[in-house]
């Protein structure tokens, strides 16, 4: 399963990590996901959402 938003896409993001002393090494960002239940379709599932998009009310709940 990948780690994006099925929301707005926001995925892995990746680029160096920089020392003091000025090293450079791979690193990712990952998103902070969530596993929530939301209305998708007219019928309630579980979707894996970012919480950019929790917040912004982007993603409908079920009552």
């Amino acid at each position: 399963m990948a780690r994006v938003c099925e929301v707005c896409g926001k995925g892995r993001v990746s680029g160096n990590q920089v020392s003091h002393s000025n090293r450079h090494n791979k690193r990712s960002w990952m998103p902070n996901l969530r596993s929530v239940k939301a209305v998708v379709n007219g019928s309630p599932s579980k979707i894996r959402v970012c919480s950019r998009c929790l917040r912004s009310g982007k993603v409908e709940r079920p009552m």
